[in-house]
């Protein structure tokens, strides 16, 4: 970085060499000593390792800000403009559910929603359910989770986290007096779910030390939570859990679920102190997911059926033997999930890796799609509680539409517009941006998509500076969307492009199963691949190229700088999961047991050695290294902080040349930052600094 000061030296650390064995290998961990317990963080008074730590991260700050001082104006500029986009009293659209319409809202100069309901019109005087800016008084992190209305309409439950740490305690308000329960529930996953009588709720209790939801529990409000009655515990370490009311109303759902087998058991929510009933047996690699219609449940299962089929089954004969084929499997279409309503079933469905939604007349029998203006967008299903209507509510965006939201008339087709999100401030014109999808090769001639946006006016006669984003892991795609916060990296020459490499499901399940276990390396050589065709095709340099990703993302990033460091002028990896191979072998942090299916057991040697071969902290060399800022929150849930303080901390080690790395570590967050609405953009504003500082651009 030209404009940083030379002299400003970066913070040194000890070292404490920790050996660890496996399979006749033998690692040696330096900085091990990081990792601190929840309890050594939240003390009121620091040991010695937790002052250690502590300092460390401070001098790390310190370097930071004083490297990128030069910056502050920019960041200043940045964040403003970001914020000033942002409508400052907004409204969510209200969606009804039984006599109500709920929405949020947000008051100028408020942080926090304030949620609200109207009884059966929307002329009625409104009623605040929940103000979070008067709970979040006092606290540098809050978050609401998991509120849910009691079938009467007069009890709300709602988790609250001051920690960032996602274990919620659930608190009980009464919507008629305003009053809120003393009695609470501790250490939940916030979200409860009510039976019919108006009194009990089930939830899920979390282990403090791994942090899954592994225990269903019966309440009854207005009494201790320890006298309540255990409902379901789970055995294997390797599933998630948690527990819901169907749509319809008539079930408390729990629902039991690893990487990769789907389990439920089912209770009439209208006899809340009766037992939990297997759905059907767990089957060997079998995922599903079941909604509940009339007489049926209705099954999106993946047997035999790699991308999906629909099936359905009584509600009186639920095992698997029962059930029975709708939609048959679809080489070329893969089924997403499903929304049913009285009349029609309304399918999400992914098709050349573009989403689709279809929508099926119970009555008539007529089955379409809907049809948008772009050959490139995003569209989801959005919140639909009511049962009997013909209404659907979907949401939309693209890299140049804003979100939108729009309710359908299934019946005629017809579409309404009912908000777009405004971009204010000095606006938003879309004719000045365009977009555009190119498909780059990989390797071995898989086909990548990389969706492009960038200012129409944007200089053509060479390379520009580029930013590219990519997550590539669990399945998860990343659909092209609308950002206004990025418009300030467009209206400065950068462009910005997203791909969907494999560990997605772009085109379909075996994207994700070609992008995982012992083919993970396809991710990464995956996004260097689409990076190097944007240089090929001149849309960018070397010079001129950044690449950004986070959690999983983080790895992928993290990873290819490793492989291609010259690929890249600049790297942002955000809260990255970077030390594969030890943390996977150790259970006892928080989520690892879950993630075996999906990155491997080093337990076993095969994995064991294909994972340190990817590992990026296991594969960090002396040599020269792009610019790299990584940034992680101290109470990070997902992804312990020292994963990314001990990656920076060895890079520093083995660094060469005079490339800057950086460690942004957010000291009252967790895995998704800071809490509140405009908090958040803080950390965006010095990511951005960070990178236009890199290709000269100040202002």
């Amino acid at each position: 970085m030209s404009s940083c000061s030379d002299n400003i030296l970066p913070p040194d650390v000890k070292k404490i060499p920790k050996e660890m064995k496996a399979h006749g290998d033998i690692r040696t961990d330096n900085y091990y000593w990081m990792r601190l317990t929840d309890e050594q963080k939240s003390a009121k008074k620091y040991d010695d390792q937790t002052q250690s730590v502590v300092d460390y991260i401070d001098e790390e700050t310190k370097y930071l800000k004083n490297s990128l001082k030069h910056t502050k104006p920019l960041q200043k500029t940045l964040y403003d403009e970001m914020v000033g986009r942002i409508k400052k009293d907004d409204e969510s659209v209200p969606y009804f559910e039984n006599k109500y319409y709920y929405y949020s809202r947000y008051e100028e100069g408020l942080e926090y929603p304030i949620y609200c309901r109207k009884h059966k019109n929307l002329e009625n005087d409104e009623e605040i359910i929940l103000d979070v800016n008067i709970l979040a008084e006092g606290h540098d992190y809050f978050a609401i989770g998991g509120m849910s209305i009691s079938p009467n309409n007069k009890w709300l439950s709602y988790g609250v986290d001051t920690l960032s740490r996602r274990y919620y305690k659930i608190y009980f308000k009464n919507l008629v007096s305003g009053d809120v329960l003393e009695q609470t529930i501790p250490n939940t996953t916030g979200g409860a779910a009510w039976a019919n009588d108006n009194k009990t709720v089930f939830y899920t209790s979390k282990n403090k030390v791994t942090l899954l939801g592994e225990k269903i529990f019966r309440h009854k409000i207005k009494t201790d939570y320890k006298k309540d009655v255990l409902m379901y515990s789970e055995k294997d370490e390797t599933y998630y859990n948690g527990v819901y009311r169907s749509k319809s109303g008539q079930y408390i759902i729990i629902y039991n679920s690893s990487t990769l087998v789907s389990d439920y058991h089912i209770l009439d929510a209208n006899e809340p102190d009766g037992k939990f009933v297997n759905f059907s047996p767990r089957g060997k690699k079998h995922e599903y997911d079941i909604q509940h219609y009339e007489d049926y449940f209705y099954i999106i299962s993946n047997k035999e059926a790699p991308n999906n089929r629909l099936m359905r089954t009584k509600v009186n004969a639920t095992d698997i033997s029962n059930w029975e084929e709708i939609i048959a499997h679809r080489k070329d279409v893969h089924l997403l999930g499903l929304e049913i309503f009285k009349n029609h079933l309304v399918f999400s469905e992914r098709k050349d890796g573009l989403r689709a939604i279809r929508i099926k007349n119970m009555i008539s029998g007529d089955d379409r799609y809907i049809d948008f203006n772009e050959s490139t967008y995003s569209a989801y299903i959005s919140t639909n509680e009511e049962y009997n209507t013909n209404i659907l509510r979907y949401s939309y965006s693209s890299m140049l539409t804003p979100s939108s939201v729009y309710d359908y008339n299934m019946d005629t087709q017809e579409k309404k517009l009912l908000k777009q999100s405004e971009v204010i401030g000095k606006g938003y014109d879309q004719s000045l941006y365009d977009a555009e999808t190119i498909y780059a090769t990989a390797r071995d001639g898989e086909k990548i998509p990389v969706y492009l946006v960038y200012r129409k006016d944007l200089k053509k006669d060479g390379p520009q500076p580029l930013l590219l984003y990519s997550y590539g892991s669990y399945g998860s795609t990343s659909d092209p969307y609308f950002s206004s916060a990025r418009l300030s990296l467009l209206d400065r020459g950068i462009i910005y492009a997203l791909t969907n490499i494999r560990g997605s499901q772009i085109f379909g399940r075996q994207s994700y199963e070609d992008g995982k276990l012992l083919k993970k390396k396809n991710t990464f050589y995956d996004f260097i691949d689409a990076g190097k065709h944007l240089v090929e095709k001149k849309y960018t340099s070397p010079n001129q190229l950044f690449c950004s990703g986070g959690s999983a993302g983080g790895l992928l990033i993290s990873a290819v700088v490793n492989m291609e460091p010259d690929l890249w002028k600049g790297a942002i990896t955000a809260v990255p999961f970077v030390d594969v191979v030890t943390t996977m072998l150790d259970p006892s942090i928080p989520l690892t047991s879950n993630e075996w299916d999906e990155w491997g057991d080093p337990r076993e040697e095969e994995y064991y050695h294909y994972m340190l071969s990817y590992s990026p902290y296991d594969q960090i060399e002396k040599k020269k290294y792009p610019n790299i800022l990584v940034t992680s929150g101290f109470f990070d849930s997902q992804v312990q902080y020292w994963e990314p303080l001990k990656y920076v901390a060895k890079l520093r080690d083995f660094w060469v040349g005079n490339n800057k790395l950086y460690l942004y570590m957010d000291m009252d967050a967790g895995h998704g930052g800071k809490s509140g609405r405009f908090k958040i953009y803080k950390e965006i504003a010095l990511e951005y600094a960070y990178l236009l500082d890199l290709v000269n651009i100040n202002n």
